[in-house]
C-alpha cells in the first residue's frame, strides 16, 4: 500500500502541476492519475488501498465539508432565503426529468431505468464546487449577494435528496413498491442532520472555551465526531433518516457562529489537510473509471449527459427567479452547479452489482458524467468567475438575494 501511495501522490502532483501550467484544473491530472494507475489500466494501486477507497473518499469529503461549515456564516445563509431551498431539489428534479425524457428512446431502457440513471448522474459534486466556493468567499468574490454560500450549502442538500430518490427508484425496479415514507425521509434526514450538527457544534464550542487544548487536538476531536456522524447514519438506516455529511457542515457552521476566532484558526488546519485529501479523493474516483465503458459508450450516452445538464441549468435558472441576481450571476450559478464526481463514483456501479438490466448503461453514463463534467465544470468555474461575479469590499453589506422575502 505504501508504494501505491507513493505512486499516487507523485504522479498526481506532477500531472496536476502540468495541467495548472496550461491553465486547466489540477483535478484533471488527479483523475487521470487514478485512471492510469487504477485496476483498468496499469493496475499499480494495491488491492488493500482500493479496498478502503470508499472510507478514504469519505474522509476527504468530511475534510472539505468541515472547511465549508467553518466558512459558512449562518447570517449569510439566512439572507439567501428561498433560492437556497429551491436549489436543493429543483435542478436535480429537472435533470432527472431530462434523463427520463431522452434516455429511453436513445439508450433503449425503460422509464424506471431512466429514472435510476437520472438519480445517479443528477447529484452535484461537493468535492469540486466547495473548494472553489471557499476560494471565492475568502477573496470576497460574489459574496455581496451570498452566491458562493448559496451554491455550497444547496449542493450538499442536493446530494441527500438525489441519493434518497435513487434508493426509492431502485426498490421500484426490483419489484418493490415506493411508499410515501421513503420520500418523507428526505426532510427528516435533513432536519436530523442539521440538529445533530448544531447541538454537537454548540457543545464543542462550550468545551473549547472552558478547556485549553492545542488547535491540532481540536481538529482531531472534530474529525472524530464527524466520523461518528457517518457511522450513526449507517447504523440508524431504516430507523431514523440522518444525513451525516450535513451534520458535519452544520457542526462547523455552528462553531463559526458561537466561537468565530477559533473557527477561523481551525479552518486553516483543515485547509492544509485538504491538500493531501484532495489528491486521494480524485485519484480514487479516477480509479473507479473503467475506460472501456467510456470508449464503448457511443454518442447516445454523451447526448443524454449534455441534454440532462441543460435541463439542470434550466432548473437553476428557475430557482433564481425573483432574485436580485443579474443575468451574469445567474449564469455563473448555472455553470457552478454542473460538476459531478463523488456521488457518481459511489453509487454508479450499484445497479450493475444488483443485476439490474440497466446496470451497464447506468455505470457507463456515470463514468462519462465524471469524465465530462468534473474537469469541464471546474474549468468553467475557474475561467468565468472573474467576468460573471463582482468583487466585494469589506465595507459592502451582504445584500438579500431573495426579493420575495
Amino acid at each position: 500500500m505504501l508504494v501505491s501511495l507513493a505512486y499516487v501522490f507523485i504522479l498526481a502532483l506532477i500531472l496536476g502541476y502540468l495541467f495548472n501550467k496550461v491553465q486547466l484544473p489540477a483535478l484533471i491530472g488527479m483523475l487521470l492519475t487514478g485512471i492510469i494507475l487504477g485496476p483498468y489500466a496499469l493496475n499499480l494501486i494495491s488491492p488493500s488501498l482500493l479496498s478502503i477507497s470508499v472510507e478514504l473518499r469519505q474522509i476527504a469529503l468530511v475534510i472539505i465539508l468541515m472547511r465549508a461549515g467553518l466558512a459558512l456564516n449562518i447570517q449569510d445563509l439566512k439572507r439567501v432565503g428561498r433560492p437556497a431551498i429551491l436549489m436543493c431539489f429543483i435542478p436535480a428534479c429537472f435533470e432527472i426529468a431530462g434523463v427520463m425524457l431522452i434516455a429511453p428512446p436513445l439508450l433503449g431502457i425503460s422509464l424506471i431505468e431512466a429514472a435510476i440513471m437520472g438519480t445517479v448522474i443528477a447529484a452535484v459534486s461537493p468535492a469540486v464546487i466547495v473548494p472553489r466556493m471557499l476560494y471565492l468567499m475568502e477573496n470576497k468574490i460574489g459574496t455581496k449577494k451570498s452566491i458562493p454560500q448559496l451554491i455550497m450549502a444547496a449542493g450538499s442538500v442536493d446530494d441527500v435528496f438525489v441519493i434518497i430518490l435513487f434508493t426509492a427508484f431502485l426498490s421500484l425496479d426490483a419489484g418493490e413498491s415506493i411508499t410515501a415514507g421513503q420520500f418523507f425521509q428526505i426532510p427528516i434526514s435533513i432536519v436530523t442532520g442539521l440538529l445533530l450538527g448544531i447541538v454537537v457544534g454548540w457543545l464543542l464550542a462550550v468545551y473549547f472555551k472552558r478547556f485549553h487544548l492545542r488547535d491540532s487536538i481540536k481538529v482531531i476531536i472534530m474529525m472524530s465526531f464527524a466520523f461518528l456522524f457517518l457511522g450513526a447514519e449507517e447504523k440508524l438506516k431504516g430507523f431514523i433518516p440522518l444525513s451525516g455529511l450535513l451534520a458535519v457542515m452544520a457542526m462547523g457552521a455552528t462553531l463559526l457562529y458561537t466561537y468565530p476566532v477559533l473557527a477561523k484558526r481551525i479552518s486553516t488546519k483543515f485547509s492544509k489537510l485538504w491538500i493531501a485529501a484532495e489528491i486521494l479523493l480524485f485519484v480514487l474516483v479516477g480509479a473507479t473509471v473503467d475506460i472501456k465503458y467510456a470508449i464503448a459508450a457511443g454518442v447516445a450516452s454523451v447526448v443524454v449527459i449534455v441534454i440532462s445538464l441543460l435541463f439542470r441549468m434550466n432548473g437553476v435558472f428557475i430557482s433564481l427567479l425573483k432574485t436580485k441576481l443579474n443575468m451574469k450571476e445567474r449564469l455563473f450559478c448555472m455553470i457552478a452547479y454542473t460538476p459531478k464526481a463523488t456521488v457518481q463514483a459511489a453509487i454508479g456501479s450499484i445497479p450493475l452489482a444488483m443485476g439490474l438490466a440497466c446496470g451497464k448503461s447506468v455505470l457507463t453514463v456515470a463514468v462519462l458524467a465524471i469524465l465530462i463534467t468534473a474537469p469541464l465544470g471546474a474549468f468553467a468555474i475557474d475561467k468565468t468567475y472573474k467576468r460573471l461575479l463582482n468583487h466585494s469590499t469589506d465595507k459592502d453589506d451582504a445584500t438579500i438575494v431573495d426579493e420575495s422575502m
